[in-house]
């Protein structure tokens, strides 16, 4: 038996958010952004199995800003929004090829801060069907990627987290599950030299994925003849570094909690300072900005980091 025949769930999913996903979504070639999948892997934490029909899912901006560390804005999002809804994943077998899109409708409530997304009916069986193949891992782990390409080989890699390796991919195959080549043709394919493949997305995935997630990853480039043909991954299981945030919790526990994982990790422990920085929104609005830039080399402060926020807070 294979594993993308195989259900396995190792996580409860009481305590720690999953992430369900039928391995049809999970290897369909689809192009989504970074900020695109994050809020497909949010969405994705809300579905239950008793769920009807027309079920309505509602996002909060902060819940998800409080995990991934990056700020949003409504303009932001209702441009993804209306990006991914007329986006379509193509899923194939080998008796029938599909096109499908993700949403029926998304409303945005004015001064809520919150969205409320109903799904498109063919696409719900594949997000749904758990009694068959499908992916599960860690929604905190996905959202900490910063990379759509660690996001997405995140996602592959956690179909075999059993094994100690994936199936051997063929780059052609590997390449349109990314959306980096054309099967028809019809657009330039990304990365075609095999050193921006690695750089770009092979190297920044590893990195990512063993960073940041219940998994430590590598590849090797097969060759065939003299030329690169096909990649694999080899996975470990590892602690992650950070636990997540239960989904329960109402928005603003949610990001306070985060608020207070992020100043321990800077060092910042004085409960004076802290209630400080937690009373005030836009010390909170700062303190995210300033972990992601962090987090991402966009802010060099190797010696500390702590000192530099309170500064740029003016509280030091």
């Amino acid at each position: 038996m294979k594993p993308e025949d195989t259900a396995v769930v190792l996580i409860d999913p009481a305590t720690v958010p999953v992430v369900r996903q039928h391995n049809a979504i999970t290897q369909a070639r689809y192009d989504y952004t970074a900020c695109q999948l994050d809020i497909f892997f949010y969405l994705l934490s809300r579905l239950r199995r008793d769920d009807t029909p027309d079920q309505e899912y509602t996002i909060y901006v902060k819940d998800v800003e409080a995990l991934t560390g990056r700020q949003w804005n409504y303009q932001q999002l209702r441009e993804a929004t209306a990006d991914m809804g007329s986006r379509m994943f193509e899923v194939e077998n080998e008796r029938t090829y599909q096109q499908l899109w993700m949403f029926q409708r998304v409303e945005y409530i004015k001064g809520k801060g919150c969205l409320q997304i109903q799904l498109a009916a063919p696409i719900r069986p594949f997000l749904f069907n758990l009694k068959e193949n499908f992916t599960s891992y860690q929604l905190h782990s996905a959202l900490k990627l910063s990379s759509k390409y660690a996001k997405r080989i995140y996602q592959l890699v956690s179909q075999w987290k059993d094994k100690t390796s994936t199936r051997t991919y063929p780059l052609d195959e590997f390449k349109q599950m990314l959306h980096l080549k054309d099967p028809k043709g019809k657009e330039p394919e990304l990365f075609q030299n095999i050193s921006q493949l690695k750089a770009r997305v092979l190297d920044i995935a590893v990195r990512q994925v063993s960073e940041h997630t219940d998994l430590k990853i590598d590849y090797e480039l097969v060759k065939k003849g003299r030329a690169y043909d096909a990649v694999r991954f080899t996975i470990a299981r590892q602690q992650p570094q950070q636990l997540p945030i239960p989904f329960e919790q109402p928005s603003e526990d949610a990001r306070a909690n985060a608020a207070r994982q992020s100043l321990e990790t800077l060092g910042i422990t004085q409960p004076q300072l802290v209630a400080t920085i937690l009373g005030d929104p836009k010390h909170l609005d700062q303190l995210f900005k300033f972990t992601y830039q962090l987090k991402t080399d966009k802010v060099k402060a190797t010696k500390n980091p702590g000192g530099l926020f309170l500064k740029i807070c003016g509280l030091r």
